[in-house]
C-alpha cells in the first residue's frame, strides 16, 4: 500500500449517498487518506460545522437538498479556516464563475477523478500551508518577545542599525559608549562612533549590504566614544535581522582586550568535534540555517549531503570496539580529503557526516558527492595492524527557494540516504527539486530492480506483532509484516519500497511470497505445539490478477494446515472498487476455513451498511480513530459505535496503534476483543510474547 498522507476530514454535500462514495473512492485511489461526514440536512450541516474538526467541503454545485450557496454561506458564518469546494459535471464559464461568485475556492470536474484529487489536494496543502503559517506567525511573536527580553538583559554590547542609524540598544552597548538612556542615541549614525580612519570602509560595507550582498561574519575596528572621545579596538559581529517588522542589521559590538586572541581561540575549539576535528552539529545547524536563509530569498546555490559508512556496525565488530574512535577519525580524514573550496563538513551524529556546499549547483553538487564516494571505495583504511575497506551512502538535498525550510531538507536528506542504503549501500540519492522527474526515475528504476533481485534471492524476512486478547482469550495471535533484507543486512522498512511495488505490478508476487512463508510457519508452529493465528495483508489486486485463492489452497493442503489459522487482511478504501472478485474470493478462501479482516474500518461514509456486501469476520478500526484516543471524546464515542455494531453483528474488533497506558484504559472499557501496539510490543523477528 501507498504510504498515506495527513488525513482529511472531508464534508461531502451531495443528494445522493453513491455519488458521495464515488468522490471517496476518487480520493483515495489518489493515496489520499480520508475521513469524510456527510450531512442529510441544513441543520445537520450547521451540527456537523459546529462540533465536528472539519478541514474541507466538498459541495454539490447543483444541488438541491442543501444548496451550495446555504453551504458556503454557513460555512463563512462559522469564521473557521475551511475552504469550500464545489463539484460540477461540467467546467463551463457560466458554471465556474457562479459556484466562485457564491463561496467556491475552486471547482471540481466530476467526471475526471484526476482533476477532482488535484483540486482537493491542491487546496488542503494550501490549506496546511496557512494553518503552519499562523502557528508560525504565533511563535515568531512569542521568539521576538523572548528575544528582546534576553537582548535587553545581555552583557553583550547588542544595536540593531537600519541604513546606518540606531533603532535599537541595549545598556550594555549604551554603557560601552557612555550614553545613559536610547533616547540619546536614538537616530545616531553607527559612523560617528567609529573612528575616522575606520568611517569610510564601514560606509562602503554599508552601501555594500544594501545591494544585497551578505555582511561579513565579524569586522574588526577601532571605535570612539562621541564628542571626540577615547578610541578603543573593538569588533563588530553582523547578523541580518528584523526589528518591528522592518528589516536590519544586528551589531554585537565587543571591545577588544589583551585576552581576544584566547577568546578567539576558545570560540573556535567550541565549534569543533573533539574526535574528529569536523564542525560539530550544534555549529554546523547555525551554518545550515543561514544557507537555508539565503535560498529562502532566491539566491545562491547550496547543497546539504549527508554521509554515513556502510554496514558501520559489523564493520566496527571486525576491527573492534577499541578501534572505534581510529576508525571515526579516519572516515573524517577521508571525507575532508575529498572537500575543497567554501564546503562545511561536520561530525553529525554518532558514526555519520554532514557536508554544506556553498555554491554549488546541481551538478557540482553531485560530482561532490561522487568524488567522497569513490575515496571511500577506492582507498583501505589502515587501523593498527589491520587494514579494511568501507564504502559509503550519501543522500543529499539541493537547498533552493522551493525547499528552504530545516526540517524538510533534513527529512530529504536522510530519505535519500536511507534509500541509498536499502538498495545496497556505495550509492548517490540526491533530491533536487529543478531535477526531480530524472532523479525520481532513476531512484524508482533501481528499486524496482531491487524488490525484483529480492524476490529471486530470498532476501525478504518476516517480523511479527503480537495481537493481544483484552477479553481473556489465551489463544496466539500475531500480524505478519514484511521487511527487505539490504546487501549490507540493514533492515529496510515497507515504506521504502512497498509503493514502488505496488506501482510496477509487484504486490502479486510480494502477496505470494509472504503468504508461502506464512504458511511454511503455521506448520512449524503446529508440529511445536504452538496454536497460533498469523494475519497477513493481501492487496486487492492479487486477487482480481494473481489467482491467489488457488495459491493459498495449494500450500494449506500441502503442509496439511488448517485455514483457520490464517486471517486474510483487506483495506475498506478498496473494497469498492473490487467487490465482485472480492466476493468470489471469500467464498472459496472461506471454504479452506480462512477468515477475512477488514482493515481501515470505519473511514467509509457508512462502513457498515457495505457489510451487506461483504462479510469479514474481523474489523480493525482505522488507526486515525486511535491516536490520541483518551484525549478525544470524538474519536472514543466513534470507536465505541463501531465496537457495539460489531458486537451485534458477531465480529470480532480490533484497535492498531495502541500507544499508551490511557488508551488502553479506554478500549478496555469500549470492549475490543485485541489491541496491538508498539506501546504493548513492538514488532520482533521472532514469535515469542507470552500470552499466558
Amino acid at each position: 500500500m501507498a504510504q498515506q498522507d495527513a488525513v482529511i476530514r472531508l464534508l461531502l454535500v451531495e443528494d445522493h449517498l453513491e455519488d458521495a462514495e464515488h468522490l471517496i473512492s476518487m480520493l483515495r485511489n489518489g493515496g489520499m487518506a480520508i475521513r469524510p461526514q456527510r450531512p442529510e440536512s441544513a441543520q445537520e450541516l450547521e451540527a456537523l460545522l459546529a462540533g465536528a474538526s472539519v478541514d474541507m467541503v466538498l459541495a454539490q454545485g447543483d444541488a438541491t437538498q442543501i444548496p451550495f450557496a446555504l453551504v458556503a454561506q454557513r460555512v463563512e458564518a462559522t469564521g473557521k479556516d475551511i475552504p469550500v469546494l464545489a463539484v460540477s459535471n461540467s467546467l463551463d464559464e457560466t458554471t465556474v464563475m457562479a459556484q466562485i461568485a457564491a463561496g467556491a475556492r475552486d471547482v471540481a470536474l466530476r467526471s475526471r477523478p484526476e482533476h477532482v484529487q488535484f483540486v482537493v489536494r491542491n487546496e488542503f496543502n494550501a490549506l496546511q500551508s496557512r494553518r503552519g503559517l499562523r502557528h508560525l506567525e504565533a511563535a515568531l511573536r512569542e521568539t521576538e518577545r523572548r528575544c528582546d527580553a534576553l537582548i535587553s538583559s545581555s552583557r553583550d554590547p547588542i544595536a540593531y542599525v537600519h541604513q546606518g542609524m540606531h533603532i535599537r540598544a541595549n545598556q550594555a552597548y549604551l554603557d560601552m559608549f557612555g550614553f545613559e538612556e536610547f533616547e540619546d542615541i536614538e537616530g545616531l549614525s553607527v559612523l560617528d562612533l567609529l573612528a575616522p580612519a575606520h568611517a569610510d570602509n564601514f560606509k562602503q560595507l554599508l552601501k555594500r549590504i544594501d545591494k544585497g550582498e551578505a555582511p561579513p561574519r565579524e569586522l574588526a575596528i577601532r571605535a570612539r566614544k562621541p564628542d571626540g572621545g577615547a578610541e578603543f579596538d573593538a569588533s563588530m559581529e553582523f547578523t541580518p535581522a528584523t526589528y518591528e517588522g522592518e528589516p536590519c542589521l544586528q551589531i554585537v559590538f565587543r571591545q577588544q582586550t589583551v585576552d581576544a586572541k584566547m577568546a578567539r581561540e576558545l570560540d573556535e575549539l567550541r565549534q569543533r568535534d573533539p574526535l574528529t576535528d569536523l564542525f560539530n552539529r550544534q555549529h554546523f545547524m547555525g551554518e545550515l540555517e543561514a544557507a537555508v536563509a539565503v535560498a529562502a530569498d532566491g539566491k545562491g546555490h547550496q547543497a546539504l549531503l549527508l554521509v554515513e559508512p556502510d554496514n558501520y556496525e559489523n564493520r566496527l565488530g571486525e576491527v573492534g570496539l577499541a578501534q572505534a574512535d581510529v576508525l571515526l577519525r579516519q572516515l573524517a580524514d577521508k571525507l575532508r580529503s575529498a572537500l575543497a573550496g567554501d564546503i562545511a563538513a561536520a561530525r553529525f551524529s554518532d558514526h555519520s557526516f554532514a557536508v554544506l556546499a556553498r555554491s554549488h549547483d546541481h551538478t557540482q553538487t553531485q560530482a561532490l558527492a561522487e568524488r567522497i564516494r569513490a575515496i571511500f571505495e577506492q582507498q583501505i583504511l589502515e587501523l593498527g595492524k589491520q587494514s579494511i575497506s568501507l564504502t559509503v551512502s550519501i543522500g543529499g538535498v539541493q537547498i533552493g527557494e522551493k525547499i528552504a525550510s530545516i526540517p524538510q531538507i533534513l527529512a530529504r536528506a536522510s530519505a535519500g540516504l536511507q534509500s541509498a542504503q536499502g538498495v545496497g549501500g556505495n550509492r548517490i540519492e540526491i533530491f533536487d527539486p529543478a531535477a526531480r522527474d530524472r532523479a525520481e526515475e532513476d531512484r524508482i528504476q533501481a528499486w524496482v530492480q531491487r524488490i525484483q533481485e529480492a524476490l529471486r534471492e530470498d532476501q525478504f524476512v518476516l517480523n511479527f506483532q503480537p495481537m493481544i486478547s483484552l477479553t481473556g482469550d489465551p489463544n496466539e495471535n500475531y500480524e505478519v509484516l514484511l521487511r527487505m533484507k539490504a546487501p549490507n543486512g540493514e533492515i529496510v522498512a515497507p515504506d521504502q519500497f512497498m509503493p514502488i511495488a505496488e506501482e510496477h505490478g509487484l504486490l502479486i508476487d510480494l502477496d505470494r511470497w509472504v503468504i508461502g512463508r506464512t504458511i511454511t510457519l503455521l506448520a512449524e508452529r503446529r508440529k511445536a505445539g504452538k496454536d497460533t493465528t498469523l494475519f497477513v495483508k493481501v492487496a486487492p489486486s492479487s486477487l482480481v490478477e494473481g489467482d491467489l485463492h488457488n495459491y493459498i489452497g495449494a500450500q494449506l493442503k500441502a503442509h496439511s494446515v488448517s485455514g483457520a489459522h490464517l486471517v486474510l487482511q483487506l483495506p475498506e478504501s478498496k473494497i469498492y472498487t473490487h467487490l465482485r472478485p472480492l466476493q468470489a474470493f471469500q467464498k472459496i478462501v472461506a471454504s479452506f476455513g480462512c477468515r477475512l479482516c477488514l482493515e481501515q474500518f470505519g473511514t467509509s461514509l457508512n462502513s457498515f451498511q457495505m457489510l451487506q456486501h461483504f462479510e469479514p469476520a474481523i474489523l480493525k478500526i482505522d488507526r486515525s480513530y486511535i491516536t490520541d484516543l483518551a484525549k478525544n471524546p470524538e474519536n472514543q464515542k466513534k470507536v465505541r459505535e463501531i465496537v457495539a455494531q460489531a458486537r451485534k453483528l458477531d465480529k470480532q474488533t480490533i484497535a492498531e496503534f495502541v500507544s499508551d497506558a490511557s488508551s488502553m484504559t479506554v478500549l478496555f472499557s469500549i470492549g475490543v476483543d485485541l489491541v496491538q501496539g508498539n506501546f504493548l510490543a513492538p514488532p520482533s523477528a521472532s514469535m515469542n510474547y507470552e500470552f499466558g
